[in-house]
């Protein structure tokens, strides 16, 4: 997986564990870990956005996911994190990486590539100015 840049290229997520994420060997689910990306994804791209009085970045499909599961998330009562940058931004498409992690452990790390997506022609589409530089944020610039 990608290396993590400093912390000013990325996104921080915080939450707890639910009682309905725990499978029947006691960790959370596997399934649950892409409800935590989606979770991140939507504050990073929606909520955070709009409780800056910016306005957020929408019309995007996910393409691709990729998880590699690094240890079992156990139940805890403090909060986990999902850390999310970009690592590649294109023209119509760009690349996350996610951390699910507490301050001593990763329990997960994933890629996702998205593309935007224009819903009312139903086709994909390139990203505005706007968008890009939205992104841009996230990225960490070329050494």
């Amino acid at each position: 997986m990608q290396r993590t840049p400093p912390a000013e290229y990325r996104h921080v997520y915080e939450f707890n564990i639910r009682f309905g994420d725990i499978d029947s060997q006691g960790h959370v689910n596997n399934v649950k870990f892409l409800g935590y990306l989606e979770d991140a994804r939507l504050e990073m791209f929606h909520g955070d956005p709009v409780r800056k009085g910016e306005k957020p970045v929408r019309g995007m499909v996910i393409s691709r996911h990729e998880i590699d599961y690094r240890l079992p998330l156990l139940p805890t009562v403090y909060p986990i994190r999902v850390e999310t940058w970009v690592t590649e931004a294109r023209a119509a498409s760009f690349k996350l990486a996610y951390e699910v992690r507490d301050d001593e452990n990763v329990y997960a790390e994933a890629t996702s590539t998205l593309v935007a997506f224009d819903v009312e022609a139903n086709r994909l589409r390139r990203f505005s100015t706007e968008e890009r530089e939205f992104i841009g944020r996230y990225l960490r610039p070329a050494a």
